[in-house]
């Protein structure tokens, strides 16, 4: 990458822009994306382009935007209207493949307007990177929002060196093939030169959707990479599951403020242990089957009452789409009964929090919390279990991990693992975890921060880029994929208690 300058491509800039009323207002962009990216951007330079939040992209937006540059990077704003924004993020993007991609088919709106502008809004992206870059640029485009802004580039001639990484699931060829548009979306992907997926499953499911599809394809195994052919065309397909800054995340956790905080939440739990769940507001995150398992904890153990309490906090997300807000009033109606049924004058069974958290708020709940609970119904990767890791230098807290979270994979060395459907296996994960000695928490605390460590966002862009700017575009050989050898997590799992 010495050679070659990068400029990243994401639906949305890591800075989002509001009108206030003395001009535009900045505030830093949320989600798993961002948090990944930002360090390593910040750190090899180059251009970031996405939209800035805002309709129009007008001289007063691109100054805004300067100031929020540093010397070695510049952001480069795509306008999405209110249009735009209906149709192609809420449409097509989070009403047909978000939820088809992660199993919840019954979910989606096939409406081939929404298809119309995703093609239209993919365009213009392919227009922002055609204006700025040059053969020698390495371009690396993030997530399902923008998987056809290759082909509109290879349509055009041009040459430029293109990564794609998928951030969510890759579904199997049986659900995928409900997408009206399958086949321009793997064609699409395959205009990348390198496509990067976050486990083996996404890629085996990407491959066999191929396979179905498309047809006439050439797969070649070297290593821990693919190369697929397809009409003339190569690329390079990996397994590159995503991860944290875990230096950053774990120096943070010590600052004073963090201290202070979760000396406050401590001391306001009055003894209890401590549950915590924090996630984006979405009917991916499992949060309404979470609330059921606590509910059946709390029905079954009439001895845990009074000695537990659950925080879930519920980050606002895509609120104006229909099924979220019913999300919302389907979650708040399950804390209310839980409080109703089991509450008294002295203990609140679980605190419901629907807002973003402040960095030192994050921390303190990951430093404050006996059990961490992650249970997504299914998820690309999922950050949160790592940065609880990450924040937790006491070795001590305990990780309980939905089995369909790519971050499983990894952390399998010291999470407990369950079925997020199942209310029984949450349950029982819960007691074991109360009731796990201070020393079987360490030893699983710290292969898990092992783990993370290890393999950190450096080293996923590493081999990400070692195996994307090859200078064949092959490289094999020389490159390994980034998840953990299976006789490392196999000897991790067996010293963990």
């Amino acid at each position: 990458m010495r050679k070659r300058r990068m400029v990243v491509v994401s639906n949305r800039l890591p800075v989002t822009l509001h009108d206030g009323p003395d001009g535009f207002e900045v505030q830093a962009s949320s989600g798993g994306l961002v948090s990944a990216l930002l360090p390593i951007f910040r750190e090899m330079g180059g251009s970031w382009i996405g939209w800035p939040g805002v309709a129009d992209c007008s001289p007063e937006v691109s100054e805004v935007l300067k100031l929020e540059c540093g010397p070695t990077y510049s952001f480069e704003a795509v306008a999405l209207s209110a249009k735009d924004r209906a149709m192609f993020y809420h449409g097509c993007s989070n009403e047909i493949i978000w939820p088809l991609f992660h199993d919840l088919q019954s979910r989606c709106r096939f409406d081939p307007a929404f298809w119309d502008s995703y093609t239209d809004v993919n365009t213009r992206f392919a227009d922002s990177v055609q204006a700025i870059t040059t053969q020698h640029d390495f371009v690396w485009v993030h997530d399902y929002h923008l998987m056809m802004v290759a082909a509109v580039l290879r349509e055009r001639g041009s040459s430029v060196r293109l990564g794609y990484f998928h951030h969510i699931p890759f579904p199997s060829p049986d659900i995928f093939e409900k997408l009206p548009w399958r086949k321009q979306i793997l064609e699409g992907l395959l205009s990348f030169n390198t496509v990067g997926f976050q486990s083996d499953r996404d890629r085996r499911n990407f491959v066999a959707c191929a396979q179905r599809q498309l047809g006439k394809i050439r797969l070649q195994r070297t290593d821990n990479l693919y190369r697929i052919e397809f009409r003339g065309q190569s690329s390079t397909l990996g397994t590159f599951p995503i991860s944290i800054d875990f230096d950053a995340w774990s120096q943070a956790a010590r600052q004073p403020t963090v201290t202070e905080f979760t000396r406050d939440i401590r001391n306001g739990s009055k003894g209890r242990q401590l549950i915590v769940g924090i996630d984006r507001l979405d009917y991916t995150k499992g949060i309404p089957e979470r609330l059921l398992a606590f509910a059946a904890l709390l029905r079954d153990n009439p001895g845990r009452r009074k000695r537990v309490s659950l925080i879930q906090v519920a980050v606002p997300s895509r609120e104006e789409i229909e099924n979220y807000s019913d999300l919302r009033a389907q979650i708040e109606r399950r804390v209310g009964e839980i409080n109703g049924t089991y509450g008294s004058t002295d203990w609140c069974p679980v605190t419901y929090m629907h807002r973003s958290l402040a960095p030192e708020e994050l921390l303190a709940l990951y430093r404050a919390a006996d059990v961490m609970l992650v249970t997504p119904l299914k998820d690309g990767m999922n950050l949160v279990a790592k940065e609880f890791c990450a924040a937790r230098n006491d070795h001590s807290g305990v990780l309980i991990l939905s089995e369909f979270a790519g971050a499983a994979a990894e952390l399998r060395c010291g999470a407990l693992l369950i079925n997020p459907y199942d209310s029984h296996s949450i349950c029982s994960a819960l007691t074991r975890a109360m009731q796990m000695d201070r020393l079987s928490r360490a030893h699983r605390m710290r292969h898990m921060r092992d783990v993370i460590r290890k393999h950190d966002v450096y080293a996923w862009r590493d081999k990400f880029l070692a195996a994307a700017i090859a200078e064949d575009n092959v490289g094999p050989s020389a490159v390994a994929s980034v998840h953990l050898p299976e006789e490392d997590i196999q000897q991790l799992s067996a010293r963990a208690i």
